[in-house]
């Protein structure tokens, strides 16, 4: 309920720092004698020194709603199923920020809270240009939030409402940022789990960023199956229901991001939106999705196939983490003459490429090389490793699997080292007990390229690809 009288309302502004002194005063001495306080919250609108949001919260006698902590909300910019986001101000600097404040309905459910609070921990170590970073986490009573930047423009799906559909070098240019910021959070140990066009923002440099880790997986528990939808978004669910996938498996990420990409490069989402959830429980409606030829036959040949393989209903047969997605689109980017850095310039870390198709091995392996400050790189294709070692950006040390390869291991390590030979690439294989006693005579040893029969541990390992990084050609 509105105030009274003119001077109670501006005291309550004041106290809870939404209006200064001077602001009101100078509003004041354009008021008649007779002015209500409905005259005086319409002048400090038209002076801007309140928005049509927070006047709306004070007719109704909400101003306290307006102040969490030192923040004051200014705008509502997005509303969810669980939380609401805010523009929000700093009270002691005025800087701006986006604040995530979770709905009063939800308070009282303490697993709610629990996860509203996860989200904004596991965001908080991440430093990456393509998520959204958190600043502080707080609460006051019943009242749970936290704050991050401010992204000047709007999500992915206001943005092709306005755009219609990108050219493909935009569209390509965008999902290599969401796929960068997939790898980095991957080798964080987390997926995201809910990726879809409204949580993806589009800044006005024309930057994709990730936000909403909301339902972000723990990779520890990949491997896991499970029944029920907890942690899981609806077509999250039915996607990995229906093929058998574990919980927090990077790939549902990587094919949800296909459909991201498909519809930035048509205009078309992959299957038609809907509010039933009986329809998005129904597997077919992400298994049969028209193809991109067939939609726009004049989209360029690799763009396509990245895309369908992306899109993959069967998990194995799709990019099988985002290390090679993020590769496949700078190779599109490339023929689509688009110059990008050199990314062994630009981060000090050393980059290990590992062929080997046992998830669980993956994980093993993305997992040790990660926490020793490695930029980890996962392939199950070893002709895709070959492509990746002649690019332009090629890895720092390519390590092969023997047991996954097979035996064609000893021509793919005497390419491998052939190829390091020019770019400085170390290669180092790992034959199983079986092959040792047959191939490793055939394979020749150096300075930088090793070859170990297993039980081999993985310190063993990284220290013989030190050795070869320190050693000459």
């Amino acid at each position: 309920m509105l105030s009274r009288h003119i001077h109670d309302l501006a005291r309550l502004l004041v106290r809870l720092r939404l209006v200064t002194s001077s602001k009101i005063d100078e509003c004041c001495a354009h008021l008649n004698a007779g002015s209500s306080p409905e005259d005086f919250l319409r002048a400090l609108e038209t002076r801007q020194a309140l928005t049509p949001f927070q006047v709306g919260r004070i007719r109704k006698g909400e101003a306290n709603t307006l102040v969490l902590g030192d923040y004051k909300l200014v705008y509502r910019n997005a509303s969810g199923t669980f939380a609401r986001v805010y523009r929000a101000e700093s009270l002691i600097d005025g800087a701006t920020v986006a604040l995530k404040l979770l709905r009063q309905r939800w308070a009282e459910d303490e697993q709610t809270v629990c996860n509203f609070h996860r989200e904004a921990q596991v965001c908080r170590r991440f430093q990456h240009k393509n998520i959204v970073p958190i600043f502080e986490i707080g609460s006051e009573g019943e009242r749970h939030y936290f704050t991050m930047e401010f992204v000047e423009g709007g999500n992915l799906r206001d943005f092709i409402n306005i755009r219609k559909k990108l050219l493909p070098v935009e569209a390509t240019r965008c999902l290599l940022g969401i796929s960068e910021a997939l790898h980095y959070a991957l080798q964080m140990g987390v997926t995201h789990r809910d990726i879809k066009l409204t949580n993806v923002l589009m800044s006005s440099a024309g930057v994709a960023k990730l936000v909403d880790f909301g339902l972000a997986g723990d990779v520890a528990d990949a491997g896991v199956m499970i029944e029920d939808d907890i942690g899981r978004a609806l077509e999250y669910a039915t996607l990995e229901r229906g093929t058998n996938s574990p919980y927090a498996d990077s790939r549902s990420d990587i094919f949800f991001c296909g459909a991201i990409y498909y519809e930035l490069l048509t205009g078309i989402p992959p299957w038609e939106r809907t509010r039933d959830r009986q329809e998005r429980k129904k597997l077919s409606r992400y298994a049969q999705v028209r193809a991109l030829p067939a939609v726009d036959p004049t989209l360029p040949s690799r763009v396509c196939a990245v895309v369908r393989r992306m899109m993959e209903i069967t998990p194995d047969l799709r990019f099988q983490d985002p290390a090679e997605v993020v590769f496949e689109l700078r190779e599109a980017l490339a023929e689509l003459g688009e110059t990008l850095p050199n990314q062994r310039d630009n981060n000090d870390s050393v980059s290990v490429l590992c062929v080997e198709r046992r998830s669980e091995k993956q994980d093993a392996l993305r997992e040790y090389f990660s926490g020793k400050g490695y930029r980890v790189l996962l392939m199950s294709d070893v002709e895709r490793a070959k492509s990746r070692v002649r690019s332009p950006n090629p890895p720092n040390c390519v390590l092969l699997m023997g047991e996954s390869i097979g035996s064609r291991i000893v021509d793919d390590y005497r390419e491998m080292r052939q190829l390091g030979k020019t770019n400085g690439t170390v290669c180092v294989a790992v034959l199983s007990e079986t092959q040792g006693l047959r191939l490793r005579a055939r394979m020749e040893q150096s300075d930088r390229n090793h070859v170990f029969v297993q039980p081999v541990n993985l310190t063993k390992l990284r220290k013989a690809i030190e050795r070869g990084l320190k050693s000459g050609n």
